[in-house]
């Protein structure tokens, strides 16, 4: 899918612009022993739910107990990681099917996903998840994971989702495509989401997550940051598209970026500084 143009206007500033030098040395024990709490979290409760995981996700007459399951994990993980979630909601959530857009700076926008939409959703995620152990059963059946190197490929993931949003079932997507490594700041986003929801007339509900990229950052990158902390997210009001054509795609997309970033951009020190009196 296409990429939007890069935006003429002053950008979040990237997270490492933002830290002292010193810092990144001082602080390094004590984030590899964050990481080492929170993998070890992560996989002996996954471990312990892997069975049940696997019984739920069998047949699709189970996968909304499957759901509700993984919310409950999420809820546990936000609590024994460190990181509770506290949500503002600027609007109620319309009633689904809807495309919920939302920006990737972390692994943590997974699990906490399941924190922000309480309703039934379906995850478009990359393939590369397909080779994760234990954590790869749920884009085997239930989810969605798209080959975005291969047009074929990600063509067929996007047709799934169609055919769910038919059923009535919502889409959560990272419209980045993958976490940059300039975290806080925004990859452009692609296309794939905004011509999904063109073409099914459903609204996307855009969520911002301020504060994954300072809590929990790249696991195997050496100064990558990870601590504990409170994690804010935004719920935006729906962007609608009824009526909407492939035409209106490029300015549905700007709009959906603005939205989502605009958390961000409040957040930026250095916006702060640079925003008049």
């Amino acid at each position: 899918m296409s990429e939007a143009p890069i935006l003429e206007r002053p950008r979040v500033s990237d997270g490492e612009s933002r830290r002292h030098a010193v810092a990144r040395w001082l602080f390094l024990p004590f984030r590899w022993l964050y990481k080492l709490w929170f993998a070890m979290v992560f996989f002996s409760s996954l471990v312990l739910l892997y069975l049940p995981f696997r019984v739920l996700l069998y047949t699709p007459r189970r996968y909304h107990k499957a759901f509700r399951l993984k919310r409950a994990w999420a809820a546990y993980l936000s609590f024994a990681s460190g990181a509770p979630l506290r949500i503002v909601r600027r609007a109620a959530l319309p009633e689904p099917p809807y495309i919920i857009c939302c920006n990737h700076s972390s692994y943590l926008d997974i699990i906490q996903m399941y924190n922000v939409i309480p309703r039934y959703f379906l995850f478009i995620g990359k393939y590369e998840l397909l080779r994760w152990p234990l954590f790869n059963i749920f884009f085997r059946d239930m989810n969605i994971a798209v080959n975005r190197g291969n047009k074929v490929e990600a063509g067929k993931a996007f047709r799934k989702a169609a055919v769910a949003i038919d059923r009535g079932t919502s889409i959560a997507i990272f419209p980045e495509g993958t976490i940059p490594d300039y975290t806080p700041r925004m990859k452009p986003f692609k296309d794939g989401a905004f011509k999904l929801a063109i073409e099914k007339q459903v609204p996307i509900v855009p969520v911002t997550f301020i504060d994954h990229w300072r809590i929990f950052g790249e696991p195997l990158e050496l100064f990558a940051r990870a601590r504990p902390g409170m994690a804010r997210a935004v719920i935006h009001d729906a962007v609608p598209t009824q009526g909407l054509v492939e035409a209106d795609l490029p300015a549905l997309r700007k709009r959906v970026y603005d939205i989502i970033e605009g958390p961000l951009l409040a957040d930026d020190p250095a916006q702060a500084r640079t925003s008049p009196a």
